[in-house]
């Protein structure tokens, strides 16, 4: 694993951990989680972002990760979503990042293009109508949404049916993914993050439920693939290789024939050679239809397997709500990191809270809390 520290049966999730030449101060790491909050429509970060964000750092997490954000207009889910394709919105980001930094935390931005899921109303926050289609015809302003595209021209469902994307036009959405990391890092991120997950774009051409393509995109396992790796490789040819790429995959589809973990584990070893660092595992999200069995850490397991059999360093999410639990996961050897997304929406100081539970002692306490500190064990 060029690049990214391995860590040893012993290590803890307060311990360091080295992400090509990034240092990041812990294992507590806060998962990107969309906000839908841009009511400008515009992309650019609002003070709800700075807030939001900015409060994880302060309460210890080592990597906070800005939301799903589009690296062009028409991959957005929603009006409402950020964006990072163009110079506007990366400086509505610096000052997102300038205090993450300031806190002691790292910053990475999930890059995004939800492909046939974009153009829907907000599932929570402002204008919520349950993800329906923009255009829907119940629509009471209807002509606002925009043409979706995806692999196939098969529709997620209760959505419209997107447009399947043409050979030619693959590298326009590799170089939107390039650009889109280059106004990241000059914002000032310390790594980007590819969301190849939850049944967005680049899930959608893994998987053979929404990729029935023929073309050198679709079919055999390297084919479905191929969109990822150049976007990687893409990347990392244009932040050069000091930067961290971390890739988001969903590890299952939950439905017989489709995306699973020995496929997320194959490609997450050809992504790591083509240039990506670090591998966000989750799972689900492609089919509106499909079962999952949730309860405590249940996406824990496809993380381990990930990392065992592609030999490559992974965060494990879901569920994870307890310091012990999460301690475990890491010193277990199960993964090298945990994102943790609703406990830290509950509770954003989750990290200094675990260290106290644990008899761990910290020294980046924000001085301004130092008064409200537990006693030492």
């Amino acid at each position: 694993m060029t690049g990214t520290e391995v860590p040893g049966p012993t290590t803890t999730m307060f311990d360091p951990i080295q992400l090509r030449g990034l240092t990041v101060r812990n294992r507590i790491w806060v998962p990107a989680l969309c906000q839908y909050s841009v009511l400008a429509r515009d992309g650019v970060p609002t003070d709800w972002h700075l807030a939001h964000l900015g409060s994880f750092a302060m309460g210890g997490a080592g990597l906070v990760m800005a939301e799903a954000t589009a690296v062009v207009p028409d991959g957005r889910i929603s009006p409402h979503d950020t964006g990072i394709w163009n110079d506007a919105q990366a400086a509505g980001w610096h000052r997102v990042v300038d205090f993450i930094h300031a806190q002691g935390a790292r910053a990475g931005l999930q890059l995004a293009h939800a492909g046939r899921k974009a153009s829907v109303y907000p599932e929570w926050g402002f204008q919520q109508r349950g993800s329906i289609p923009l255009d829907a015809p119940e629509d009471i302003d209807p002509g606002r949404g925009w043409e979706t595209v995806s692999a196939s021209d098969l529709a997620f469902t209760g959505y419209r049916a997107p447009r399947a994307l043409a050979v030619d036009e693959m590298p326009e959405v590799v170089a939107a993914f390039a650009a889109a990391a280059r106004r990241a890092i000059d914002a000032g991120f310390d790594l980007v993050e590819l969301h190849a997950a939850h049944g967005y774009l680049l899930h959608q051409f893994l998987s053979p439920l929404s990729n029935t393509r023929s073309d050198a995109y679709g079919g055999p396992l390297q084919n479905r693939a191929r969109l990822l790796l150049e976007v990687v490789r893409a990347e990392r040819a244009e932040i050069g290789d000091g930067v961290p790429v971390l890739v988001r995959f969903s590890a299952t589809d939950y439905v017989d024939g489709g995306w699973d973990a020995e496929q997320t584990a194959v490609v997450a070893a050809w992504a790591h050679q083509a240039g990506a660092d670090f591998f966000d595992i989750s799972s689900g999200g492609l089919v509106a239809e499909a079962v999952v069995p949730l309860g405590p850490g249940y996406q824990v397991p496809f993380a381990r397997q990930v990392r065992e059999t592609a030999g490559v360093a992974v965060s494990a999410v879901g569920l994870i709500t307890e310091a012990a639990q999460a301690a475990a996961i890491v010193s277990g050897g199960q993964a090298d990191a945990v994102m943790l997304g609703r406990e830290m929406m509950r509770d954003p100081h989750f990290p200094l809270r675990a260290a106290h539970e644990l008899g761990v002692e910290l020294d980046y306490w924000p001085p301004q809390y130092l008064r409200a500190r537990w006693p030492r064990r």
